[in-house]
């Protein structure tokens, strides 16, 4: 077993703490990984603090894992020692029914395995995430990251990444479609880069004024402040997708009467709380209103490589690991642009 520091909660209303367990032994199909850094994502919070329902405590958060190979199994083919990877939200899954294997496994019929806080397929236990000195997991869920591009800010491309990349590119989106992003955090500020490489024409909805100037520097063509009642009147069927990045309560009704005919919003935040949907809001133009989790290993693997490609990143502030319940507070406060990313050194 191989002796593994951490941060964990002990409890939904406590603060984070040191926290010790023991990693698995590499099999042969597995990669060890030092972790450098590890993202810190608004679900890791939701989690913390059981709002989801299902937490299990002792619990180590995160999903947005990059890192040094340290050992790989005798059957691993894609890893050497020394090679950087990364590991998202997803550790297994079954890997038969037809989502695995269109390569959309975090659809599974049976379940996939969360990176932590999720039921362990080898252990019988509960996984643990990336607040955490190592980890251990089968190569297809390992994924493959690039030298050229700073290791902290690839970090949240694990999660914030692929959560506004993977919508984009099912429903298409490109030049000539004009496209708008709510919320401008650590996925919003994602969904603005990838838009605008896209070639879309992107608006930053927001009800902070002091956000236009960054929308601006992130690619947004335009910004609206959706807090005035004129500005909204004006943006009625103006957008062709909507890509709702918000995780707090909100009235979804005030966006989708933004949308042109056929137009589709997509959520990606997760609010803890039903939102109530009048169906005039659908109706009237026969819009759509969908819902996107993540991405499958090959999608997300097509999103680092494109990162690699354009020299995409996300903004990032680096953390030692002990300021952990501090970025939580801040976090919730909208108080980092855009992403914080723990330096696992100070562990």
């Amino acid at each position: 077993m191989c002796n593994t520091k951490a941060y964990a909660a002990y409890n939904p209303t406590g603060e984070l703490a040191p926290f010790q367990f023991d990693r698995r032994e590499v099999r042969p199909s597995d990669v060890k990984i030092e972790i450098v850094y590890c993202g810190v994502c608004h679900s890791d919070l939701h989690q913390v603090r059981n709002e989801w329902g299902g937490s299990q405590y002792p619990l180590v958060p995160g999903h947005e894992i990059v890192g040094k190979v340290t050992e790989v199994g005798t059957a691993v083919t894609k890893f050497a020692v020394g090679d950087l990877a990364g590991i998202g939200c997803l550790v297994d899954s079954c890997r038969e029914c037809d989502n695995c294997r269109k390569g959309l496994e975090q659809f599974c019929r049976y379940g996939s395995t969360g990176t932590y806080n999720s039921k362990d397929k080898v252990s019988g236990g509960v996984t643990y995430g990336g607040y955490s000195s190592q980890i251990v997991a089968d190569e297809a869920f390992v994924l493959k990251v690039s030298p050229n591009l700073p290791l902290s800010g690839v970090a949240p491309l694990l999660c914030a990444g692929i959560t506004t990349y993977s919508p984009l590119r099912h429903w298409k989106v490109g030049k000539g479609h004009k496209v708008a992003v709510v919320g401008l955090g650590g996925l919003g500020h994602m969904a603005i880069k990838f838009a605008a490489s896209f070639g879309a024409e992107v608006t930053m909805l927001s009800t902070s004024p002091s956000k236009e100037k960054d929308a601006q520097h992130l690619g947004a063509h335009h910004f609206a402040l959706t807090s005035d009642p004129q500005t909204l009147k004006g943006l009625a069927g103006k957008f062709d997708f909507i890509l709702d990045t918000v995780s707090a309560e909100h009235n979804y009704n005030t966006y989708l009467q933004m949308l042109n005919t056929d137009g589709v919003m997509v959520c990606v935040g997760a609010p803890p709380t039903p939102s109530q949907i009048m169906a005039f809001s659908l109706i009237g133009g026969r819009k759509s209103l969908a819902g996107s989790l993540i991405g499958g290993l090959p999608e997300t693997q097509e999103m680092l490589d494109y990162c690699a490609a354009h020299n995409i990143v996300s903004d990032v502030e680096v953390v030692p690991v002990n300021y952990i319940n501090e970025a939580y507070v801040r976090m919730l406060k909208g108080d980092v642009r855009y992403r914080f990313v723990l330096d696992m050194a100070t562990l």
